[in-house]
């Protein structure tokens, strides 16, 4: 006699328990745990951020300083410019030549959350730029939700998600992009590069 592993269970089955007030599962570790984890089971290399707000996301970024540039920002007096609005202004043509150069490259974006409806509205907009993953409890992924709305939507992104046991082993459910992808030069990617540069600085003091 075998048995329907929980995965790909009868989808009646599914929808059945799924309308059962299931409780969110905690997390097995804290949000920094996790991330470090991650990013080395993504094998992203660079400095693993304390969480962050960017553009209304709770996110931890892995970034990694640029030792030539963050150099000349230092000779020129350049500090980080977390100012939206004067950053904007960098991508003006007139202003070729005149600003000071990225001084950190991202390497990707962490959310880590109960809920992957909650780490997907973090991550997403992020995947635009590079690479994003999810990092929640295990125990999510046997739930119909999960199966149903979550995996479409972090495909399409290319989102990857990394699973949490009890024991804070990470394993991954979904490869997603992981590769350096060229970031076109925008007001809003060099506004939160400096953002990511600016916390750079303040981990490694």
């Amino acid at each position: 006699m075998t048995s329907t592993p929980a995965r790909i269970a009868d989808t009646d089955d599914a929808r059945a328990l799924s309308a059962t007030a299931i409780p969110v599962p905690e997390l097995p570790g804290s949000t920094e745990e996790l991330a470090a984890a991650a990013a080395i089971r993504l094998g992203w290399h660079g400095v693993v951020l304390p969480e962050m707000v960017l553009m209304g996301r709770k996110v931890i970024v892995v970034a990694e300083l640029l030792a030539d540039a963050h150099a000349e920002r230092l000779c020129l007096g350049a500090a980080p410019e977390p100012d939206r609005a004067t950053v904007s202004t960098w991508v003006w043509p007139e202003m070729d030549g005149r600003v000071p150069p990225t001084a950190v490259r991202i390497v990707g974006v962490l959310a880590v959350a109960r809920h992957w409806r909650t780490a997907l509205a973090s991550a997403v907009p992020f995947a635009r730029f590079g690479n994003a993953a999810a990092v929640l409890p295990a125990s999510v992924a046997f739930t119909h939700d999960y199966l149903a709305n979550c995996l479409p939507r972090v495909r399409r992104y290319g989102v990857s998600v990394l699973l949490a046991d009890d024991e804070r082993n990470l394993s991954t459910d979904v490869a997603g992009r992981n590769e350096t992808v060229p970031v076109e030069d925008t007001a809003t990617t060099r506004w939160v590069n400096e953002l990511v540069y600016e916390r750079v600085l303040a981990t490694a003091s």
